[in-house]
């Protein structure tokens, strides 16, 4: 970045007196937060996350300098909830991915399945293909049954979410039923619940970074070992 276009000194300390700011105030609305999921503390919270990003950028750019800290999950996270306090009716909208890994065991699932139902062999050809087989599986079992046994159908999970939507009243009958899946209103979710691979890749990264410092750190033998006796540069292993 040229020199023109850095962030002033007065500017940098401008947003670090925000990010000060804005901690006091997470503090005060989690001292005086109501429940659980308090919109107040949810907002304070987007708040001391934009802050400190915006600090952190502008520290980066005059000093080349960065923070020690970060706040997951600002920038995907929901808005403050805003829908009805003691809400009347509710949607709850699911999504799971599958891979179909093992073809041959959804078809077998299936064709077990169109046997018990169908014995003078009737709809026979619905288990030969992938897509038949899997409407027939999804026809018989419930989501939750397939969810517990996907490995059975020859299935491998992927991500999943759960959400749960607030509303005034209930939908009248079919009202919704031609575009089932449009974009719920994020200000009506009242939790959500995602599950995902990336989170344990996440988990493993930083276990691994744990084994690397452990082993990087001499222990006392080691240590007493060392003291004795010198290592040249091409023996020496940087960790």
């Amino acid at each position: 970045m040229s020199d023109a276009a850095q962030p002033t000194a007065a500017e940098v300390r401008a947003a670090a007196e925000a990010v000060k700011t804005a901690l006091d105030r997470h503090l005060a609305a989690v001292e005086r937060r109501t429940g659980e999921d308090d919109p107040a503390v949810y907002e304070a919270f987007n708040e001391l996350a934009a802050a400190a990003e915006s600090y952190d950028e502008l520290l980066y750019d005059r000093y080349d300098e960065v923070t020690p800290f970060e706040i997951p999950g600002a920038d995907d996270s929901l808005p403050p909830y805003a829908g009805p306090e003691e809400p009347n009716a509710l949607s709850v909208l699911i999504r799971r991915d599958y891979a179909v890994v093992e073809p041959q065991r959804l078809l077998a699932q299936a064709q077990r399945v169109e046997a018990a139902e169908f014995e003078d062999g009737a709809d026979a050809e619905a288990s030969g293909t992938v897509h038949g087989a899997l409407g027939l599986l999804f026809g018989e079992f419930e989501p939750d049954e397939i969810a517990s046994r996907h490995k059975e159908f020859g299935l491998e999970e992927g991500d999943s979410t759960l959400w749960v939507v607030a509303a005034d009243e209930p939908a009248e009958p079919g009202e919704w039923l031609d575009t089932p899946f449009e974009q719920p209103d994020p200000q009506q979710v009242v939790c959500r619940f995602d599950v995902s691979s990336v989170f344990d890749d996440d988990l493993d990264q930083d276990e691994d970074d744990e084994d690397e410092d452990a082993e990087g750190e001499p222990t006392e033998d080691e240590e007493d070992e060392g003291a004795g006796s010198q290592r040249s540069d091409a023996d020496r292993v940087d960790r």
